[in-house]
């Protein structure tokens, strides 16, 4: 992918594919266990035929999560979560209207109808279908550990056991750090972990292998390195509201639509240089 050097590819939150477990990817079942014609009881959110009617379909993104979703040199939006999202919102024939918002606030933002749906590499867990629904996958990544280029101690997730990792405490993977007995040092997002890490206020840190790939390609002498990755992929997808199945529905056949035309395998080569839903 084309991304500008700085900054902007040290802001990713720690916010994507986390511990999930595996789906059918392209499948038109939900991957919450709502099939696609499954009608939603809509109380006050914007339903499907709504989001037609106003013409926009609002989408919550971080806008700081390269190269899912981020400002480019010239502070435009782009990403791949954001042109994905762009071509399913052309295909339910509406504009796509980004809401940039802070992961921690993010779920809230959907629940209180600032958007209709997320766009941000949101892992897809079992706890989160409890109060969401989801699109089909759209992506699947691996959890890695991330250390310092001269660190010879860790070499496994089981390595963290008693060992300061840098984590948002709302994150997937601070959850997977918990669970290997890793002591958390609470972040606000990946270039505060970066940092600490860098400078030795934390050993670690655990986040999405293909968002750290990228940011290592554009700063290579930044001195870390991934020690350990995740046996499994973790899918993501689109988030919705959980009374939104009209709109889950449409959006899993727009995935669908794009999947078949061509035009996932386009972005996804174009930021990652393979399909990153295989």
């Amino acid at each position: 992918m084309s991304l500008s050097l700085g900054p902007i590819v040290m802001l990713a939150a720690l916010t994507g594919c986390g511990v999930g477990n595996s789906s059918n990817a392209g499948s038109q079942n939900g991957v919450n266990g709502t099939s696609p014609g499954e009608a939603s009881t809509q109380v006050n959110g914007q339903t499907l035929a709504q989001v037609k009617k106003s013409g926009e379909l609002k989408i919550g993104t971080e806008g700081t999560y390269a190269p899912f979703t981020y400002h480019n040199s010239q502070e435009q939006l782009t990403g791949f979560d954001v042109e994905l999202a762009q071509q399913v919102a052309k295909q339910l024939g509406v504009k796509a209207d980004f809401v940039e918002t802070p992961w921690d606030g993010m779920f809230a933002g959907l629940n209180d109808k600032r958007f209709d749906m997320i766009a941000n590499e949101v892992g897809i867990t079992s706890d989160r279908q409890k109060s969401f629904l989801f699109s089909n996958p759209y992506i699947r990544s691996a959890s890695v550990v991330i250390v310092r280029a001269n660190d010879n101690k860790i070499h496994s997730f089981k390595d963290l056991q008693g060992v300061s990792v840098a984590q948002s405490l709302t994150s997937n993977y601070a959850a997977q750090a918990k669970a290997n007995g890793a002591k958390i040092t609470d972040v606000q997002g990946f270039n505060e972990a970066i940092q600490l890490v860098k400078s030795g206020r934390a050993e670690a840190t655990i986040n999405d292998k293909l968002s750290f790939l990228q940011m290592q390609k554009q700063n290579p002498n930044m001195g870390l390195k991934i020690a350990a990755t995740a046996n499994d992929s973790t899918p993501c997808g689109f988030m919705f509201r959980k009374d939104e199945g009209d709109l889950q529905t449409a959006v899993n056949a727009a995935l669908h639509t794009l999947i078949q035309n061509g035009t996932y395998d386009k972005i996804s080569d174009k930021y990652f240089g393979t399909n990153v839903l295989k």
